[in-house]
């Protein structure tokens, strides 16, 4: 064995849902250099790569080429003789019906270590996902795994499955068919023709697992008139067989979670929304990301202000951080900006000394409680800066007050500081940088008016918005965070249809009564 040779790991990607992966699967992606991932696995999951790792797609069915096995065992094989760490991504379980017996034999012939990394298959994920339990003491005391397609080689014509269909139709418990969509009249008939009853029980489940599953349930006779031609109903998807499906209207809960078929954009950047988007995922909707502005640290790695507006402030703030009597706070990431900015100098904590501490709301809030600092004032009702004004009005008269925030933004926090007697810094610590173009999956969902809500957080975001899509926002209702926001976009010739606070956010209530309960309880999703 070569001694810079590397490792492969074939990693199950699971049924779709990119929370299904399984923790050594995150692990080993952490640690590649070369992932190879192929279009039944979630591009989500490559957020557990490293930055330096090399992303490779080896194809997506009606979207790409699709790789042949021997060019993706050349790939691995190549990659691993370069002494990387490679990471083979592979949707469902890698030994299900994935042809990993090939890459496995490949990579011994070639003395190359590896690793095989179980996933969740998509027949288990359905038993889950649609209320489908494919083993019953009653009806199904066994399981049957069978593929519907098979190939002779690479790119040949298709070749009859070593199948017994007699054995099949007798089977006494659940088949459960993979990649039958497009054979879909020849394996039902053969196995009608075997002795199955066209009356038998047949439930058909697509993209299981993800927000816009859908499933059909059937008899076997009516399989090839449900999935032919495969147009109608796209892989990937998967068939059970068997009076097990016909627990599924009562036992699915995916299905009938509040916000199943709403889809909602989120547009800040992303380490911003996580907590949305777990709230909002477990209530079951389809949430999408689009950040329309991107937070980076200031030009130069510079701690001056680099803001036009801010030219006549004392530029030197950090030099004389001790001085002041109050710092706010004005976001998340003017938080973690101003901490990286104290070390980067060579400062700390003690150099905040006795200033007293303020944010805009509960987030900024809990951020600054990341660093065991805790905030004399905060906002309880209205947040943002209006809120944070009102609050600090009475307070401030004659002291030194700190600005922590991005070189954009309302001024409003500045003025009514400063109407209220206070001597007001800005200290800015990052810079909001527009996003030039979205991406043309979530053009095309605007285009075909299947967003139904959009996320609007913040000014910035509201203006970067606007010239990211334009019109195109008339056909999403949009939900905004402030009146202040609200204002922009009205200003813009955009309608608001809700607007959000960020403890309201929180609550699950808050989300099933804002988007399909109470007035507006006569919306349908697109």
């Amino acid at each position: 064995m070569p001694e810079n040779v590397g490792k492969v790991y074939l990693i199950g990607a699971g049924p779709g849902d990119p929370k299904l992966l399984t923790l050594r699967a995150v692990e080993c992606l952490q640690k590649a250099d070369v992932v190879l991932f192929d279009g039944l696995a979630n591009p989500r999951m490559l957020i557990h790569v490293r930055s330096d790792c090399e992303k490779v797609c080896v194809g997506k069915h009606g979207q790409s080429r699709v790789w042949t096995q021997s060019e993706i065992d050349d790939e691995m094989v190549k990659f691993a003789k370069q002494g990387r760490i490679v990471a083979r991504l592979k949707g469902g379980d890698p030994a299900v019906f994935a042809r990993t017996a090939e890459e496995l034999d490949r990579l011994v012939r070639e003395g190359i270590p590896f690793e095989v990394v179980p996933g969740i298959t998509a027949a288990l994920a359905a038993s889950s996902y649609a209320g489908i339990p494919i083993t019953h003491r009653d009806w199904a005391s066994a399981v049957a795994f069978v593929t519907a397609q098979t190939q002779a080689i690479d790119g040949g014509s298709e070749a009859e499955e070593p199948l017994d269909w007699d054995a099949l139709a007798r089977f006494p418990g659940t088949l459960v068919f993979y990649m039958g969509v497009t054979t879909a009249s020849r394996w039902s008939s053969r196995l009608i023709e075997a002795g199955k009853s066209p009356q038998t029980p047949t439930a058909l489940i697509r993209k299981c697992s993800l927000p816009d599953q859908e499933i059909v349930h059937c008899q076997l006779g009516e399989v090839a008139d449900r999935l032919v031609p495969a147009s109608a109903f796209r892989p990937p998807v998967i068939t059970i067989v068997g009076n097990v499906t016909t627990l599924g209207p009562t036992l699915d809960w995916f299905s009938k979670r509040p916000l199943f078929g709403t889809s909602i954009l989120l547009t800040r950047p992303i380490e911003q929304t996580d907590r949305w988007r777990t709230t909002l995922e477990e209530l079951g909707a389809e949430v999408l990301f689009q950040p329309v502005i991107e937070i980076t640290k200031l030009r130069n790695n510079d701690d001056r202000n680099t803001d036009d507006r801010y030219t006549n402030e004392s530029i030197r703030w950090l030099e004389r951080i001790e001085e002041f009597d109050w710092i706010l706070f004005s976001s998340r990431h003017g938080v973690e900006h101003f901490i990286e900015r104290l070390w980067e100098t060579g400062r700390d904590l003690r150099q905040l000394g006795r200033a007293r501490l303020a944010a805009v709301g509960p987030s900024t809030a809990e951020a600054l409680e990341a660093y065991h600092l805790r905030c004399d004032r905060v906002p309880v009702a209205h947040f943002g800066a209006e809120g944070l004004a009102d609050l600090l009005a009475s307070d401030v008269a004659g002291k030194r007050c700190l600005l922590i925030r991005g070189d954009r933004g309302l001024a409003t926090l500045e003025e009514r500081l400063t109407a209220a007697g206070a001597i007001v810094t800005n200290g800015v610590v990052y810079q909001n940088v527009d996003v030039p173009l979205a991406d043309d999956k979530i053009l095309l969902r605007m285009e075909s008016e299947s967003i139904d809500f959009i996320t609007v957080t913040s000014g910035s975001i509201a203006k970067s918005l606007v010239r990211l899509f334009g019109d195109r926002l008339h056909k999403s209702r949009l939900l905004s965070i402030s009146p202040a926001v609200t204002e922009i976009l009205h200003q813009a010739g955009h309608e608001v249809f809700a607007e959000i606070t960020d403890i309201q956010s929180n609550s699950p209530e808050f989300w099933i009564r804002t988007l399909r309960g109470g007035p507006f309880a006569s919306f349908e999703p697109g």
